[in-house]
């Protein structure tokens, strides 16, 4: 496989997390919780990535590496239900801002554990991305003296979640294919976001009776099988620094969707920086892979 199918896997997966958001918000405006939008996402897809292993595999193949599947599955459930949390108290803008700190986060973790300085061109992309993140998100003219100290911890939290996300999601796990490691993951995710959500929506009937399975099923597909599964193919090759840059494209996907399926409006400021975001996101993927001239002798 050519190694540009790695970056470009990591952006797809970062771009089905990206509407996400808006399919929430979709479904909150016919009578759904947020609360109940999540745990149909996670349920959902825990059964999506069922069925892909019965079609695939047509058994249950032996659990191991499961520390790392355990972790992966519950920093996917914290970030969403810790992103949800600082809805309550944020307004849209901030939350997606506080949780684009990932990039830098996930980046400055990478070194941490490579024991490596920054490169010159990772720390120009990080700067880029931080600048754009602020005017994609339309946050430069707001009031913030208001904002509640819980919602700037429960924003952070959420970027804490996902960076860890990225880095364990990383780690390989000997022996074991995409579609097993996405059953597993997926699996612990939904008995994560079951103890703290609201998982009677299966019991009580809600989930079938009332339409709510449709949005579950578009939130699982883009929100857990894509993502879980690209990302666990490509993060690997990528190594999780880059991988969370690339995920910034996480961001103008969020506010294109906004735009075209919520009408909301759209600034030339909010423009500039989904193009500073994008410049900043391929900066080092591919300066970095620049051959460098041969100096002659």
């Amino acid at each position: 496989m050519k190694n540009w199918i790695y970056p470009v896997m990591v952006v797809v997966a970062a771009s089905s997390y990206g509407i996400l958001s808006t399919i929430i918000k979709v479904a909150m405006g016919n009578g759904f919780t947020a609360a109940e939008a999540v745990t149909s996402q996670y349920f959902v897809g825990f059964a999506l990535a069922a069925l892909l292993l019965i079609i695939t595999q047509r058994k249950i193949p032996r659990l191991h590496g499961w520390k790392t599947l355990v972790l992966s599955g519950c920093f996917t459930a914290a970030t969403g239900t810790v992103y949800g949390q600082s809805l309550e108290y944020l307004p849209a803008s901030l939350a997606v801002v506080l949780l684009f700190q990932f990039t830098w986060i996930g980046m400055f973790l990478d070194c941490i554990v490579r024991r490596r300085w920054l490169k010159r061109t990772e720390g120009i992309s990080l700067i880029l991305l931080f600048g754009g993140t602020l005017l994609a998100a339309g946050v430069i003219d707001a009031d913030l003296s208001s904002i509640a100290w819980q919602g700037w911890a429960w924003g952070i939290g959420a970027a804490f979640c996902f960076s860890a996300f990225m880095f364990v999601n990383g780690k390989k796990v000997e022996g074991m294919d995409t579609s097993t490691r996405l059953f597993y993951v997926s699996f612990f995710a939904a008995i994560a976001v079951g103890l703290v959500q609201t998982p009677e929506i299966v019991w009580n009937g809600q989930l079938f009776s009332e339409g709510l399975w449709v949005y579950g099923l578009l939130l699982g597909l883009f929100g857990i099988v894509l993502p879980i599964y690209f990302f666990s193919i490509a993060v690997p090759h990528t190594g999780s620094g880059l991988a969370s840059i690339l995920s910034a494209m996480e961001l103008p996907v969020a506010i294109l969707a906004s735009v075209l399926i919520l009408g909301e409006a759209l600034t030339p400021l909010q423009i500039v920086g989904i193009g500073v975001i994008l410049f900043g996101m391929v900066l080092p993927s591919v300066f970095d892979r620049t051959p460098k001239a041969v100096k002659t002798v």
